[in-house]
């Protein structure tokens, strides 16, 4: 529900606030006061395209702020989707629009952008005025009004769930049928590759370790050389270990007159044994080294072998090799599956589509029994409203295959008069005609669905009398189960409200303003004998007006 309406700014509006009530609200005023402008000012915040001409002049920017009491809408949802701060109770959107062209919009302080906004504005104000018959004509509007009436929320939120799967397993298939494509036109490539590198018996940290024995081998004759040399100088004559052992001796020598060359021997003695040893090995190592040529060989084709296959597949070690093997193994195992998995996934997509094909019948018996009520119930309130001769249904046809809707195409037929055949009512109905089919489908509709705020725009155009007081009645009737907001002319209508505001323009300083007021029973009494009778108020339409308005 719209709570406040706060403009600065916009055209000929410099300051006004408004604050509306819930229930049936009317707006008049004289032609050219600015009912309009507050309704454009209004569909900025609702995500129009702004126009930085219609700033106020010699202005820099001008600015709309809307508070709306959100607390019988589930908005939650939709606000945490979008990341938009959440209260339960109100959402307050303000639009600023500088003259550069530049232009801001904000949902409860957060900037958003139009598409949000208007998908926001959507849900919260409904503006119709008698040329929006380009909405009664259009197809998704036709089957939301019936299923308001169908009014079955788990029937639709189960086939949505069944139709989305099968929309998925479809996407699926498609995928694996072009993945399947793909790979089995490199089957041939793919099978290359794998025996290239399952002929390679690859094994993990091999290129580490035969690159450390082409550096031994190629260096095999300095190795020998050093280790000659280490040979000679621990184990000739006069070398270490000899040394170590004359050490070894005196120390021995000494301990029985000196406790301590005890520990001493001990660890000379570890010290000679372990040099000994390490001598032993290392001689022995120095005469095992030999340059074997077919060894030498055979790391060098391997090495050059695991270069060539890491440049070739662009990787940096044997593991990577490796798990590149694998995966090639994976693909040709996914095309040899293929077939199979195939198969499996279309007898999963058929019975998800007989799935979606029964639920969509039920649905659609289900519309086709709303339907028939909305035909009925429909004919019985516009022809009230001035059509007497009023001809309506709704035709059904099947699609080709369903879609999130359903399986059902339906279009909403209409005849004025006995000898016209019906026809599509977008083709056929006048301006007028619209907007009287419009109010008598949100009137059924209001109480199955929580429908945003109605701005009926001057609908009531052509219409005067016995017709005019029905299509008031209709309004208050709409307005006790929802916020109404209505722009007329008529006085009938006018009477019908709960609430009722003055637009007028205020001329100072060769200035002109647009204002707004809310009247009380006194100035509605007058305002309504003005709309009746003119600039001149007669005394007669004082009483009509009283009359109109039932009071005392």
């Amino acid at each position: 529900m719209l709570s406040s309406l706060f403009i600065q700014n916009y055209a000929l509006i410099s300051n006004l606030e408004i604050d509306f009530s819930g229930g049936l609200s009317v707006l008049t005023g004289e032609t050219g006061a600015g009912k309009s402008v507050i309704l454009g000012a209004l569909s900025l915040i609702l995500g129009q395209r702004a126009d930085s001409k219609l700033i106020g002049p010699d202005m820099d920017k001008c600015l709309i702020e809307g508070i709306f009491d959100i607390s019988s809408y589930d908005l939650q949802p939709f606000f945490e989707e979008r990341d938009l701060e959440y209260d339960d109770k109100q959402c307050i959107i303000r639009r600023e629009i500088w003259s550069s062209g530049k232009s801001r919009a904000f949902v409860n302080d957060t900037p958003v952008g139009l598409n949000e906004l208007k998908e926001l504005g959507s849900r919260l104000i409904d503006i119709h005025s008698q040329h929006q018959n380009l909405v009664l004509g259009d197809d998704y509007f036709q089957l939301q009004v019936v299923d308001a009436l169908v009014n079955k929320k788990d029937l639709k939120d189960k086939y949505q769930s069944v139709y989305h799967q099968y929309i998925s397993l479809q996407k699926d298939l498609l995928r694996l049928k072009e993945e399947t494509a793909r790979i089995s036109a490199e089957q041939d490539y793919l099978k290359f590759q794998y025996q290239q590198l399952k002929d390679a018996s690859l094994k993990p940290g091999e290129l580490e370790e035969l690159e450390k024995e082409s550096k031994m081998l190629s260096n095999l004759e300095e190795i020998k050389s050093n280790l000659f040399r280490i040979d000679r100088l621990l184990s000739e004559d006069n070398g270490v270990v000899q040394s170590l052992k004359n050490t070894l001796d005196k120390a021995s020598s000494l301990k029985k007159v000196y406790s301590p060359a005890t520990e001493m021997a001990e660890r000379l003695e570890s010290a000679y044994l372990d040099l000994k040893d390490l001598a032993l090995e290392i001689a022995s190592k120095q005469e095992n080294l030999e340059f074997n040529p077919e060894q030498m060989q055979f790391v060098t084709v391997r090495l050059d072998l695991l270069y060539s296959l890491q440049q070739k597949h662009r990787v940096e070690s044997t593991e990577a090799l490796i798990e590149l093997q694998n995966e090639i193994e994976k693909k040709l195992l996914a095309i040899e599956n293929s077939d199979a998995e195939l198969t499996v996934l279309e007898q999963e997509l058929d019975k998800s589509f007989k799935e979606v094909i029964r639920l969509a019948g039920i649905i659609s018996q289900e519309r086709k029994n709303a339907a028939h009520r909305l035909e009925t119930q429909l004919i019985e309130k516009v022809k009230i409203l001035g059509i007497p001769h009023m001809k309506f249904s709704c035709e059904f046809s099947e699609k080709s295959l369903p879609d999130n809707t359903g399986i059902d195409n339906l279009e909403f037929l209409f005849s004025a008069n006995k000898n016209i055949p019906l026809k599509p009512v977008a083709s056929i109905a006048s301006g007028g005609e619209i907007s009287r089919l419009m109010l008598g489908i949100k009137v059924l509709i209001a109480g199955a669905m929580a429908l945003p705020t109605i701005i009926f725009d001057e609908i009531d155009t052509g219409v005067s009398g016995e017709i005019a007081h029905k299509m008031g009645e209709i309004m208050q009737e709409l307005g006790q189960v929802m916020q109404v907001i209505v722009i007329t002319h008529l006085p009938q209508i006018a009477a019908k409200g709960e609430s009722h505001y003055f637009v007028y323009k205020e001329e100072s300083n060769d200035t002109v303003k647009t204002m707004i007021k809310k009247l009380s029973y006194d100035e509605r009494i007058m305002e309504i004998a003005h709309m009746l009778s003119g600039a001149e108020l007669s005394e007669a339409a004082l009483a009509n007006a009283k009359e109109l308005l039932k009071l005392p």
